[in-house]
């Protein structure tokens, strides 16, 4: 199985100015772990994870002024739609963190996760047998 098998195309994306506050609360209203950081001025691509924002808080820092810009990883590991599962997992596992952004021809086609790739590799539940 693909990347693209298992990707999220549906993608929250975040600009370099906004809160701390701002980012996890759309992230907690979307249900997601992370926030893609559209910011041409560094770079173009980065990523905010809930990790992140646990971190900031848990040093004090305030959300409510704190912006994404300080907080996002820039030196993105990208994954290829092409790319299987594993290798993705792989990736993962030995960079230590739960997401890739996946490019298409240098453009976001989509966010995987650990999650994503359990999903696809464990069948869905079955009902419990009736007693």
């Amino acid at each position: 199985m693909l990347v693209r098998d298992a990707m999220s195309t549906v993608i929250l994306t975040v600009g370099p100015a906004h809160s701390l506050r701002q980012a996890a609360a759309l992230m907690s209203a979307r249900r997601v772990g992370a926030a893609v950081v559209l910011d041409p001025d560094a770079g173009g691509v980065g990523i905010l994870t809930e990790r992140d924002v646990l971190n900031s808080v848990a040093l004090g820092q305030n959300p409510d002024t704190e912006r994404t810009h300080a907080h996002t990883t820039t030196e993105v590991v990208f994954a290829a739609p092409t790319w299987t599962l594993e290798e993705a997992a792989r990736a993962m596992t030995h960079g230590g963190f739960r997401h890739l952004v996946v490019l298409d021809r240098g453009e976001v086609a989509g966010i995987v996760s650990v999650r994503d790739i359990i999903r696809c590799w464990v069948p869905a539940r079955e009902p419990a047998p009736a007693l």
